[in-house]
């Protein structure tokens, strides 16, 4: 329905003809979701929208755990720019990494490792850690902004089935401390992070359309597809060349037969986020890692790999890189999570990370707490909460940080009227 507002359309505007116009639309008609400080994943429309999304062939998952047969050797084709060739053709202009460039089990000095799916992930119960093993589908799991991708809906019986399905080591429950913000089984079902949080994220804090969308930890796919699909300019940087090559595989699929742009992602440490992705950017959105709640690599700048000092000291010099490359007068967002150490006392995950940002010169402007799908955790918290008297966690944050004179936000920024792009047909 249209609504007789653009989003370009200046906040200085007829204040009756405003008032008006909010008076016969809802928060979610016009925003995609209540803008306020409580975003609920578990609401129907929200469902809703996320299948949306999933039908248009989201698979963030690829690249993790799954060991990629050289891309020269297959007989796909694809388009690109609404043309189609073959992968060696991609690969000579630099769309594809080659065969050298995809570095599957690489060495701690090249590529991080990927472990492909059958291998075992072991629990040193005498020691109380974990061994150096990636966990096949990465992610926190579902209890997280993380959600499981299934054809109908992601139902939760159907997300455990697929936990099943994939545990094909026999694996038993992570350790205690590990369950809060991961999933139930060691081998868990690979999971994507959930792409409505990234349009809203998109719609609501970039200041106008073709926005330069900044990623210092992109993973998989998903940022990347949905900032294409909403026509943003997106750079990512991911350390690992194998994950790069299925998040360049999912954008030519999902993307090549459009006039959307491109993402980039690009293959490195996220401390060289400026020499890969240059400054200027209108938006900084990533999800980073939670310490060694869950080890991707042996990569030993994989900052799962390093000890929680290291981590802390590192994460902060990314963020300080990446708030270098935002332009001022914008937002930065991160969706985090507080998680425990191995004796179950929590790090203090999220006051890091805001300390971190304000010390680059991103103060917190909004803070939102993300309600996340509960999955198993009514089955596993008896044990976790009679024992040892912790409570369920089913909540992320998404913290939000402004670099410049918020003053100027109204100026530099467009009236925002979500619902006219929102492309109703589709959403129900």
């Amino acid at each position: 329905m249209a609504t007789g507002f653009s989003k370009r359309q200046s906040s200085g505007g007829d204040s009756l003809t405003v008032e008006k116009h909010i008076q016969r639309t809802t928060l979610r008609e016009r925003y995609g979701a209540p803008p306020f400080s409580v975003i609920d994943a578990r609401q129907g429309y929200h469902q809703d929208r996320k299948r949306w999304w999933l039908a248009k062939g989201i698979r963030s998952e690829l690249g993790r755990g799954e060991a990629l047969i050289p891309m020269s050797k297959s007989n796909a084709t694809y388009m690109y720019g609404k043309k189609q060739y073959d992968v060696e053709q991609l690969q000579k202009k630099g769309i594809l990494l080659s065969d050298d460039e995809v570095s599957v089990g690489g060495d701690s000095k090249g590529s991080a490792k990927t472990f492909a799916i059958g291998d075992k992930a072991t629990w040193n119960a005498e020691k109380k850690e974990k061994d150096l093993r990636a966990i096949p589908g990465g992610g926190t799991g579902k209890n997280s902004v993380w959600l499981h991708s299934t054809g109908d809906g992601m139902k939760a019986a159907l997300r455990r089935e697929q936990d099943l399905a994939s545990n094909l080591n026999g694996e038993g429950l992570k350790p205690e401390w590990a369950t809060e913000t991961g999933t139930a089984l060691r081998a868990a079902g690979t999971s994507i992070f959930d792409p409505v949080i990234c349009e809203l994220m998109y719609r609501w804090f970039t200041p106008h359309d073709n926005a330069k969308i900044l990623d210092p930890f992109c993973g998989g796919s998903v940022r990347g597809v949905v900032a294409g699909m909403l026509g943003h300019q997106y750079a990512g940087m991911e350390l690992r060349s194998e994950q790069v090559q299925a998040n360049r595989i999912q954008g030519l699929e999902i993307l090549g037969n459009t006039d959307f742009p491109m993402p980039k992602w690009c293959v490195g440490d996220a401390l060289d986020i400026k020499e890969h992705c240059g400054t200027g950017h209108d938006l900084v959105f990533s999800c980073p890692p939670y310490g060694d709640l869950e080890v991707y690599s042996e990569d030993e700048r994989d900052l799962s790999t390093m000890s929680h000092e290291d981590f802390i000291s590192t994460y902060r010099d990314i963020i300080k890189e990446s708030v270098d490359c935002l332009a001022d007068n914008r937002f930065a967002i991160f969706v985090v999570g507080d998680y425990r150490d191995k004796e179950g006392f929590y790090r203090n995950f999220v006051s890091d990370t805001i300390s971190a940002f304000e010390d680059a010169g991103a103060k917190l402007y909004n803070e939102c707490i993300l309600l996340t799908v509960a999955g198993s955790l009514p089955i596993r918290i008896h044990k976790q909460f009679a024992q040892n008297r912790k409570l369920g966690k089913t909540h992320q944050n998404i913290l939000i940080f402004f670099k410049g004179d918020p003053s100027l936000i109204k100026d530099d920024f467009v009236f925002l009227d979500v619902q006219d792009k929102l492309e109703a047909v589709e959403w129900l």
